[in-house]
């Protein structure tokens, strides 16, 4: 299941802090969009599982719970996180740079 599949929670701003010279440079990226997923494999489920899904419905994975989850922009491998929750919220905090 990807994230993207999730309704968003709100817009996420994140801080960049770069030095100067770098800052400079990247400037014409920092506000391009991108899309940031995680996916979790679900290889049992199935169209009708979809379907059946409620608030508080629970789907098993195969991905163990201390295993990192991987995290993409725009498709591309960027590196690893775990799931965590904050205040009632699902987040996801990298771990790992690929």
């Amino acid at each position: 299941m990807s994230a993207a599949a999730a309704p968003a929670v709100g817009k996420q701003n994140v801080a960049v802090a770069l030095p100067d010279k770098e800052e400079a440079r990247w400037r014409p990226a920092l506000d391009l969009s991108c899309q940031l997923t995680t996916d979790l494999a679900l290889p049992s489920c199935k169209v009708k599982d979809f379907l059946k899904l409620r608030t508080g419905s629970v789907l098993s994975t195969s991905w163990g719970v201390t295993r990192d989850i991987p995290v993409r922009v725009n498709g591309i491998l960027i590196g690893w996180a775990e799931l965590e929750a904050v205040n009632n919220v699902l987040c996801v905090r990298i771990t790992e740079l690929a």
